[in-house]
């Protein structure tokens, strides 16, 4: 069983919540949503996420009928409510309205006790407290966010770039091999907040204060599409040089093989000694369309590197701090299996033109 078709905002959606959801379970469901959208078996997300079949999917049923609400963790109780079904959806409509569309001037937007005075004066409630509907609005799926930006690929050769991609996805030249690279950090050493068992209102304590003496390093990663496995460097930094000696240590991995490294447009990915190397080495580099870096299918593999390895930590070296990203590796790359599927049912499949932005 595998999560329905996703459309490219519901996958950039489902990769903010792995970085930034604070509620442990919210989490792990996206994870195994996102996780089973790129063609994961059930069975190998259990083995990942140590999880049972029939945890994923529950997740992934659930998320098929109810979508994004599906993540929510849901709690039952209490006694009935005193206002309806129906009148709760209008308070969520009205809030997504703003002051002015009411002909009330001097506010851009409401806040919680001018909105609930206002719900009051309409005849829509008659005693409504700004606690009670934060509480009404956050189970209507309306919450408090910073107005943001979209940034759209303003890349002429976008489909036939992901299209490419896709192919060597889905069938390897013969004689071929595909890698994902990418580079993951930087890697500070800093108290890095993440979800723990622990006793009631017992949280673990790490420290906030804290000094940035020994720099900064950062990870070149690659994954072996054909077994699953991860590679991987740990350099002070990340120029083309690095990356250069990156790939030869790939080239020397597989003799006789043709390799077809899919990367980003990173500038040092594009230098013309990265460029002329790989002309010479049999290497082909596949690089994706501008803003499509959620075509790498490396990039879930780092969700997981930061949940499982570094979330909730606080080491004082970077030897310490590469000594545990190595562990999770050695146990990633002994669990793993060869990856296929990616996005097998999604929309992108379809597309024949980039797609406007739908709110």
């Amino acid at each position: 069983m595998f999560v329905r078709a996703l459309s490219m905002e519901e996958g950039r959606r489902l990769q903010r919540i792995t970085r930034s959801a604070k509620d442990p379970v919210k989490l792990r469901r996206a994870i195994v949503v996102l996780m089973s959208a790129q063609g994961r078996p059930a069975s190998s997300i259990r083995t990942l996420m140590q999880v049972s079949d029939d945890y994923v999917r529950g997740v992934v049923h659930a998320f098929n009928e109810r979508g994004f609400d599906a993540l929510d963790p849901k709690w039952s109780g209490g006694r009935p409510r005193r206002i309806g079904e129906r009148v709760r959806e209008r308070i969520c409509l009205i809030a997504r309205t703003t002051p002015a569309e009411w002909g009330i001037t001097g506010f851009s937007t409401w806040s919680l006790a001018k909105l609930a005075a206002h719900l009051e004066k309409i005849g829509l409630v008659t005693s409504l407290s700004p606690t009670h509907l934060g509480r009404i609005l956050k189970a209507g799926g309306v919450s408090w966010q910073t107005t943001t930006t979209w940034k759209s690929s303003n890349d002429p050769d976008f489909i036939a770039k992901m299209q490419a991609v896709l192919a060597l996805y889905d069938a390897p030249p013969e004689g071929g091999r595909v890698i994902c690279v990418d580079e993951f950090g930087p890697l500070n050493l800093m108290p890095r907040k993440g979800k723990a068992w622990r006793p009631a209102r017992s949280p673990r304590r790490l420290r906030a204060t804290f000094h940035r003496n020994n720099g900064v390093r950062h990870m070149l990663g690659a994954l072996d599409l054909a077994t699953g496995k991860l590679y991987y460097r740990i350099r002070k930094r990340k120029r083309w040089r690095e990356f250069l000696s990156f790939l030869k240590s790939l080239r020397t991995r597989w003799p006789g093989e043709r390799l077809y490294l899919i990367c980003d447009n990173y500038s040092p990915h594009k230098h013309l000694g990265v460029r002329a190397w790989a002309e010479a080495n049999d290497v082909e580099l596949v690089f994706l369309p501008t803003y499509g870096s959620w075509l790498n299918w490396i990039e879930s593999e780092f969700a997981a590197l930061r949940y499982f390895a570094l979330n909730g930590t606080d080491h004082h070296s970077h030897d310490q701090q590469n000594r545990a990203i190595a562990a999770y590796i050695r146990w990633h790359n002994h669990n793993t299996h060869p990856k296929t599927n990616f996005a097998a049912s999604s929309p992108i499949r379809s597309w024949t033109s980039y797609p406007s932005k739908v709110a």
